[in-house]
């Protein structure tokens, strides 16, 4: 893994990954139960005009945007098998055009291994990526809303919920193992996520480490040829993130987040937002 300066995380190099676990409110290995069902429309963006090299500095580089509106959703087909779809639309622009569309798609199955009285929930996930999106757009290539590529992620989560006084609270580690297609190098995932309820869970805190490494088994990259994007190969990073999600009535709420690396490689080096509503149906 790369590092990066004091002074380099200084200038806020923050960003979202194009390809992150799935996000809700419950987070980590938790199932819906059976015809329960959580709904959420979001927004996020980036906006570039540095990037991280393969030995971790920032450097000036094309300004470029990505910018994601996403439909995701969540349905329980039993208590402990869960379809899961995101599904964005993407619009990617430099200082002269942009391109838009359907992005890179996500499917996935989630699958409750414990039994619902285990202290622990471990479960199983099999997301795919579907290339849906444009992976060479604008005059020059340079512009993408997905990398072209079909991936597969296997996943396996480990979470326990308990309580600190009367607040609510949960714990989860996971990892993963991306297996991709098209030259693209694969992937090891792992990560950590606490989250704490407040005003009888109205509100939700939630802090998330991830890591990605690649296995350098791909095509070879250098960030001048290829472009450090989120779409590019041999990417890696260890990042911070924070959500912050609410209530407004029993099954409304809103959400917003923002993440922060502490080193990376190969990728976008820029602040990145998303803010969401969602329609949980517990």
């Amino acid at each position: 893994m790369k590092k990066i300066s004091q002074s380099q995380i200084k200038l806020l190099a923050i960003f979202c990954m194009a390809l992150a676990p799935f996000i809700s409110i419950a987070g980590g290995g938790w199932t819906k139960q059976k015809g329960k069902a959580y709904y959420k429309v979001s927004h996020w963006w980036i906006d570039a005009a540095k990037q991280f090299t393969f030995d971790g500095s920032s450097v000036a580089s094309v300004e470029e945007g990505i910018f994601n509106t996403s439909i995701f959703a969540e349905y329980g087909f039993t208590d402990r098998f869960t379809g899961i779809v995101n599904l964005p639309y993407s619009k990617s622009a430099n200082d002269t055009e942009s391109i838009s569309g359907i992005g890179d798609t996500d499917v996935a199955f989630k699958y409750r291994i414990t039994k619902s009285n285990s202290k622990f929930v471990l479960a199983g996930t099999l997301q795919l990526g579907l290339p849906f999106g444009e992976d060479a757009g604008g005059s020059d290539g340079s512009l993408q809303t997905g990398d072209g590529e079909f991936n597969q992620i296997y996943r396996l989560d480990l979470s326990k919920s308990f309580q600190i006084s009367s607040i609510n609270a949960y714990a989860n580690v996971y990892s993963a193992f991306n297996n991709r297609t098209q030259n693209f190098s694969d992937e090891m995932r792992v990560g950590a996520e606490v989250g704490a309820g407040f005003l009888n869970n109205k509100i939700w805190a939630i802090v998330r480490l991830d890591v990605v490494e690649s296995f350098q088994n791909g095509a070879e990259s250098t960030a001048a040829s290829d472009g450090a994007t989120i779409f590019a190969n041999n990417t890696e990073y260890m990042a911070y993130s924070y959500e912050i999600a609410g209530y407004i009535t029993e099954k409304i709420g809103i959400s917003a987040s923002t993440a922060s690396v502490f080193s990376a490689s190969n990728i976008f080096a820029a602040p990145a937002y998303s803010v969401g509503v969602f329609l949980d149906l517990k």
